[in-house]
């Protein structure tokens, strides 16, 4: 910006400190870039599996307190992993198209302050689910964010294509989180609704990677889709999505469960697969780029798991 000076010096121009112009900002934008960092439409996800499992734990309505603080902290939880991943990840994201616009990225907060704000939310989180709801539900969201930010973020992301496969196992807690909130045990229907969402990751994943392929090059995170062909990503795209409906389909035989979640897990199931087969149909028909279409299947994954739980939260009313 111009520094006025008097008339024995100088003017000169000099770059806007970006922790300057943040000051001159207003209260509501200095809080969503707050709220930014935690990802909300990630936390959306995360959520959309806690409630179904916890009516599945009740076997009908969950105790409305249990339920209610069980997703005010892991809402909280989940925001502090994210925080903590956008800190992490400040550099990556300032170098891909996608992601730019985060506040870290845009000098809206600073790296310190995230660092935190993040770990604040997971240590309130914690408290907050050990104090009200129970220390397993505690102690299980706790793991979720070491896991994310150690695991994932700092160990997997940069280093490996496998990195959302097992870097994905952050975002299955949920489902025990919220069965462990109900029962203060961990069972066997949890296990499958993590498995579910353990499968379901990776060509969730990989398609926004596909997508965004030269974003993830330039930033040097070995996707699957930046250090393989298109027709593997499809065909493991294929396989993953295989695994995902065939595990839903196990809570039939260990969890009590109704026909009417079993014909709607059959139904979505098939949908799903349908438009993973037709990825790998037009790879095999020579389509590349953005004639794929991944995010068909993008798309459709994230109404598939929300419809695929809202049938469990369902089934358990019947």
């Amino acid at each position: 910006m111009t520094v006025l000076t008097n008339k024995h010096s100088v003017a000169t121009l000099q770059p806007l400190d970006p922790m300057v112009a943040g000051s001159r900002r207003t209260l509501s934008e200095v809080v969503g870039a707050y709220v930014a960092l935690t990802k909300p439409r990630i936390i959306e996800l995360l959520l959309i599996t806690t409630l179904p499992a916890m009516f599945l734990a009740a076997d009908g309505f969950p105790p409305l307190w249990t339920a209610l603080a069980t997703m005010v902290f892991g809402t909280l939880s989940a925001g502090s992993a994210n925080v903590l991943n956008c800190y992490i990840d400040r550099d990556i994201d300032a170098r891909m198209r996608r992601t730019r616009r985060r506040p870290l990225a845009r000098h809206q907060v600073s790296p310190r302050a995230a660092l935190v704000f993040g770990v604040t939310l997971g240590v309130i989180s914690t408290l907050g689910l050990g104090l009200t709801v129970n220390w397993l539900a505690a102690g299980l969201s706790l793991l979720a964010i070491l896991y994310y930010v150690f695991i994932y973020s700092i160990l997997l992301k940069r280093r490996t294509a496998q990195n959302v496969v097992w870097g994905g196992v952050a975002g299955c807690m949920p489902t025990m989180i919220g069965w462990a909130g109900i029962t203060g045990r961990v069972d066997w229907a949890p296990l499958v609704l993590f498995g579910v969402v353990f499968f379901w990751t990776p060509p969730h994943t990989w398609t926004l990677a596909m997508r965004y392929r030269e974003d993830y090059a330039a930033a040097e995170v070995p996707m699957l889709p930046v250090v393989a062909s298109e027709r593997r990503v499809a065909i493991e795209n294929v396989l993953y999505t295989w695994a995902t409906v065939l595990c839903s389909l196990l809570l039939w035989p260990l969890a009590n469960v109704t026909p009417f979640y079993v014909g709607a897990a059959v139904v979505l199931g098939a949908v799903i697969l349908w438009e993973a087969h037709r990825l790998l149909a037009r790879v095999n028909a020579g389509l590349t780029g953005v004639a794929l279409r991944p995010m068909r299947f993008f798309h459709l994954s994230n109404a598939y798991l929300a419809l695929l739980f809202l049938a469990v939260a369902i089934d358990s009313l019947l």
